[in-house]
């Protein structure tokens, strides 16, 4: 049975309780980590309901704090009253709105979230030595060597895991084998059609995408490898910029080592940064913003529509069928 936790907020009221200590394990860093703290401004642009439409339901991803991020002073403003509601499988969390035509749905109206937040960098000390004994899971773990819709982990994406491990027996060589192979066969670019779906088949074929095909491909032929991965994402934060718009988000992604934790990764910007293709296996810079964990997800309250691929953006239903009528924009200025 699904549990939600829900919260009221009610117009322009700054929610305070929108930040949650989160549970994840993780190595512990020895020495103050380099941080970077930024002002955050979500901006969803909701249209008119279109004519003969009844009602639009409206779910915004809303960050939380977590062992490496701290968020504050969010403050959610929409003439639609709206309330938090936070899902049990993955945590994720969540401003949901009911637009009905007899209401708020007769003009095109914005809903406008702000924040504060802080980003630590994400470093973990990496283990040596070939363990001699399996690795042993729980039951949250283990569920991330399942596959996802479009992150198969048998066929073509399981033969290429095991092709590319073959007489590897310690898991972190194995990842570090999955990495350098998907840096070394995938191109980040945004041409043609298919990319940007977090699709490992298309990331395994046509060997270029973004972010969530790079650590599609990832997390595919590491669950294959019988490694624990799991999909974050969010914004990245221009490092030379201090404030400005941001085109898109980024996503990357986590491994599990039995008695290490997780692991941070970040394939797509190692390709794009070479100088710093070592450091994004294990570590992730401060420069960017956690929304959402997980892939094929069921929203709190649940959607009428099959499950989402994964969220950043802000996603609908109109007359529970899927809308892609919401425009959005996002921005930042930083705080020091």
């Amino acid at each position: 049975m699904r549990r939600l936790v829900v919260l009221t907020g009610a117009l322009g009221i700054t929610l305070a309780a929108l930040s949650f200590a989160a549970a994840d394990s993780g190595a512990a860093q020895e020495t103050a980590a380099p941080s970077r703290s930024f002002a955050f401004t979500y901006v969803v642009h909701v249209p008119a309901l279109p004519a003969g439409s009844h009602a639009m339901r409206i779910w915004i991803p809303v960050p939380q704090t977590a062992e490496h991020q701290r968020i504050s002073d969010v403050h959610i403003d929409s003439p639609v009253r709206y309330r938090i509601h936070r899902d049990a499988r993955n945590g994720n969390q969540f401003a949901y709105l009911d637009v009905t035509a007899a209401g708020a749905g007769r003009a095109p109206f914005d809903i406008r979230m702000t924040f504060d937040a802080r980003r630590d960098e994400y470093k973990v000390a990496l283990p040596a030595g070939d363990p001699t004994t399996p690795p042993s899971f729980s039951p949250d773990v283990e569920r991330y060597l399942m596959p996802d819709r479009l992150v198969p982990i048998n066929g073509m994406i399981g033969d290429l895991s095991r092709e590319q491990t073959a007489g590897i027996t310690d898991p972190l060589e194995k990842a570090r084998k999955i990495y350098e192979y998907v840096i070394a066969h995938m191109h980040y670019d945004h041409d043609g059609t298919g990319w940007g779906h977090g699709d490992a088949i298309f990331a395994c074929t046509m060997h270029h995408g973004n972010c969530t095909d790079f650590h599609s491909l990832f997390i595919g032929m590491a669950r294959a490898a019988g490694i624990p991965a799991r999909f974050e994402i969010g914004f990245a934060i221009p490092p030379a910029q201090h404030e400005g718009k941001l085109a898109g988000y980024h996503c990357w992604a986590e491994f599990y080592i039995q008695g290490t934790g997780w692991i941070p990764i970040d394939a797509s910007e190692a390709w794009q940064n070479p100088p710093r293709h070592d450091y994004y296996f294990g570590a992730l810079d401060s420069d960017r913003v956690r929304f959402s964990r997980g892939r094929d997800l069921t929203l709190a309250p649940p959607q009428a529509g099959e499950a989402v691929n994964y969220i950043v953006y802000p996603y609908a239903e109109l007359d529970g069928k899927p809308f892609d009528g919401l425009t959005r924009e996002f921005s930042f200025r930083d705080l020091q």
